[in-house]
């Protein structure tokens, strides 16, 4: 990004957004970016921090800290998720909706980005309490969403019944029912069908393009997956179903191994119990028990990173021996440690496009509730298998044809939309040229 100083009043750029922009100096000069632009892009649009007084159960007042960031609207209204975790603060918030913008102008959706969070544990919040921060949220950012502002959706530790508590309190301040003001809700509330699978079988689908161009059959290859959520779930049910070998998944306490490929859906169910058992493809017996940060050493072709940002840093990256990494969260690999692997000459499918079935999705959604006019599932399907197709084989081509990385092609393709968008309405050159 651009060292020139907005105003003497700047700020300094916090460390996780600094690593986010980190990758915008080379494709800045291979687009031949605006000064104006590239200053737009230096900070987020409106950062919204407040306070939420939670009535506990027993009694007791709790306050939680929510954020949510509007990183750049100059395409649409934003858009991105809610998460409810520990480690949200106000910098990681506005990096997440920084990849948000990169993300939605990547496939060519009118949004820009957004991303908002709750400092909180909520596996130690009860159902009740919950409802109660979840609506809490939404009367803290009541003012500043809405079908043509700001859309949130579900994210980290966050799901369809939370987006439909939060809706609920919408409708309630607002007196009249406004269903796009959020998307990723129950489908009895207006929510689409083929929301909650899409995220990991959009990420499937970008998987399989390149595994096509590369020539790999998906029988003959191995593939772990950190991180056993809602996305890496799908993820991997779909990935078994279509040949490849799953033979490894994490979750915060452990990794289950088998060289002879897990029974995912079994995995999954075992999770019921507490903790994840390593139940085998087609076997009776049971593969292994791992640390959970074992599952990133691991010998596989394809490394699939779908828990949090950062997973693999300048720490962990050497133990890295998957030739190609499919990244479905949201900055899973550090700059610095993306550096060391470009040098080892691993292929990284990055989150910008590798993640973008939920948000089309999402988009759909959003469509669907101001028309009325509400789709079936293989219409969303279609259309989103339509839509990641159009715009993955736009990356890879271009990632050929400039001879980058996939990333670099997929932020030069949402940068130049943002950027032309901004320049649209007027840059130092035009003016100047009176």
């Amino acid at each position: 990004m651009s060292k020139k100083k907005a105003n003497s009043t700047d700020k300094q750029v916090p460390e996780v957004l600094a690593d986010a922009q980190s990758r915008l100096e080379d494709i800045y000069q291979r687009l031949e970016v605006s000064e104006d632009a590239r200053q737009r892009l230096s900070y987020p649009h409106r950062l919204i921090q407040f306070s939420i007084p939670v009535r506990m159960d027993d009694g007791s007042l709790q306050v939680f800290q929510g954020y949510r960031v509007q990183y750049d609207i100059t395409r649409g209204p934003a858009k991105g998720g809610i998460r409810f975790h520990p480690d949200v603060d106000a910098d990681e918030v506005t990096a997440l909706s920084f990849w948000m913008a990169i993300k939605c102008a990547a496939v060519d959706l009118p949004y820009g980005g957004g991303k908002g969070g709750v400092k909180c544990d909520p596996k130690s919040l009860s159902n009740m309490e919950l409802e109660r921060l979840s609506r809490g949220y939404m009367r803290g950012v009541y003012d500043f969403v809405g079908p043509d502002i700001d859309i949130p959706a579900p994210d980290v530790n966050t799901n369809a019944t939370v987006m439909g508590w939060m809706e609920d309190e919408h409708t309630l301040i607002a007196r009249r029912q406004l269903p796009g003001v959020i998307t990723g809700k129950p489908v009895g509330l207006g929510g689409s069908l083929g929301r909650v699978e899409s995220t990991g079988k959009g990420a499937l689908q970008v998987l399989n393009i390149w595994a096509e161009k590369a020539k790999k059959k998906p029988k003959k290859l191995t593939v772990a997956v950190q991180g056993f959520g809602n996305a890496g779930y799908h993820f991997a049910r779909n990935a078994e179903a279509q040949g490849y070998q799953v033979v490894a998944v994490s979750d915060s306490k452990c990794t289950v191994y088998s060289k002879d490929g897990l029974d995912v859906d079994a995995v999954h169910d075992s999770k019921k119990d507490g903790s994840l058992k390593p139940v085998c493809r087609g076997k009776k017996e049971h593969g292994e028990v791992l640390e959970r940060d074992d599952l990133l050493s691991l010998d596989v072709d394809v490394l699939v990173l779908a828990a949090l940002e950062n997973a693999v840093n300048a720490e962990n990256v050497e133990s890295i021996k998957a030739p190609v990494i499919l990244e479905i969260a949201n900055g899973p690999v550090s700059s610095k440690a993306e550096q060391v692997l470009a040098n080892k000459d691993v292929t990284i499918i990055p989150d910008v496009i590798a993640n973008t079935g939920g948000v089309i999705v999402s988009y759909f959604e959003w469509i669907q509730n101001r028309s009325g006019d509400y789709w079936s599932a293989e219409q969303v399907n279609e259309r989103t298998e339509q839509r990641i197709r159009e715009q993955a084989e736009s990356i890879f081509e271009l990632a050929a044809k400039e001879k980058v990385s996939l990333r670099t092609a997929t932020y030069m393709q949402g940068i130049k939309r943002i950027t032309d968008a901004m320049d649209s309405r007027g840059s130092q050159q035009f003016f100047s040229a009176q």
